[in-house]
């Protein structure tokens, strides 16, 4: 049997306009899909371990070792201070040197030794960081999560006359130390990144009426001046008790303050160098966090730096981008 003309006609236009229909549906598809962006791991969110006071999420590659200095000099201004101390370079009231190492990708240990601001001194500090979450370029992952612990044992001599001192340790347990952080940061993009760092600090003994176990949030920021330099800054809040601190500023004349920093942030090549302007004296957490005493107000802040050598002993060299 014949297929009359006109049902054969529109045969002919329906399959035409279906395989035009599909064309288009198939151009746009793979337009769609060489537009759709990938998942990679935003990287170099910070470009050290440390902004000025506080730790970034950022761990070291596998098999690579960060060797960093921090100094801090004595306060600019102030009693103390002036041009009879030379602004602070007189003095120094803490260094540090410190090694870290990665043993993988996100996981990366560390060693330190610092001479510590307060009574409590000769610190030494291991440590360990690792990457929970990565922040993802295409915002699936909004931003990443790093875990960092420590632990400080101080190895000055014990004070036996005063047994309310920071140090008339009765034992070896006596004498340590903790610290644990966990680190949210984001990249917002080539010239801005922030975290938020919620922290524990727990020491074995304090001086009398001086906190066990203290919470504190941190703050901090890099904003990208040109391409090889930065600038940072960060900011702890201490949660202290008040009862405590009462009886500290009116019995033992000594009042507390939240450290800041502010700094300037210059790469060049294998190093990062870090001068920076902070209330904090010490430079480990666990003692700057609960035991700042010193004011931006009254002028006694202080310059520092930190400078950071990276050495690597993988066979391919990483970089950062």
């Amino acid at each position: 049997m014949k297929i009359p003309t006109l049902l054969f006609k529109k045969s002919i236009l329906s399959i035409l306009l279906f395989s035009s229909l599909s064309a288009m549906a198939q151009e746009d598809l793979e337009k769609s899909l060489q537009m759709s962006p990938t998942r990679d791991k935003v990287s170099a969110t910070f470009k050290s371990t440390r902004l000025i006071n506080g730790h970034t999420n950022e761990t070291i590659h596998k098999n690579e070792l960060d060797f960093k200095v921090d100094h801090r000099f004595g306060d600019i201004a102030g009693s103390n201070g002036g041009i009879r101390q030379f602004f602070g370079l007189d003095n120094s009231t803490d260094v540090r040197i410190g090694f870290e190492y990665g043993l993988s990708d996100r996981l990366s240990i560390g060693l330190a030794r610092s001479k510590g601001a307060t009574a409590v001194q000769q610190l030494y500090e291991g440590s360990i960081k690792f990457r929970l979450l990565e922040q993802s370029s295409d915002d699936r992952i909004p931003f990443a999560l790093t875990l960092f612990g420590s632990n400080t044992i101080t190895a000055v001599k014990a004070n036996t006359e005063d047994p309310a001192s920071a140090t008339a340790y009765e034992n070896f347990q006596d004498r340590m130390n903790y610290v644990s952080q966990l680190i949210i940061a984001r990249k917002f993009n080539s010239s801005f990144s922030f975290l938020i760092s919620p922290t524990y600090v727990h020491r074995n003994f304090t001086a009398f009426r001086d906190q066990n176990s203290m919470f504190a949030v941190a703050a901090g920021g890099r904003a990208k001046l040109s391409k090889r330099m930065a600038l940072v800054v960060d900011y702890f809040l201490p949660f202290r008790n008040k009862a405590d601190r009462d009886y500290l500023e009116q019995v033992g004349n000594t009042k507390f303050y939240n450290p800041l920093g502010l700094g300037l942030e210059m790469e060049t090549g294998g190093h990062v160098f870090h001068l920076n302007f902070t209330n904090a004296t010490a430079i480990q957490e666990m003692q700057f966090i609960p035991q700042t005493t010193s004011s931006w107000l009254k002028g006694q802040y202080r310059w520092g730096f930190s400078i950071s050598r990276r050495f690597s002993f993988n066979k391919e060299k990483h970089e950062k981008s």
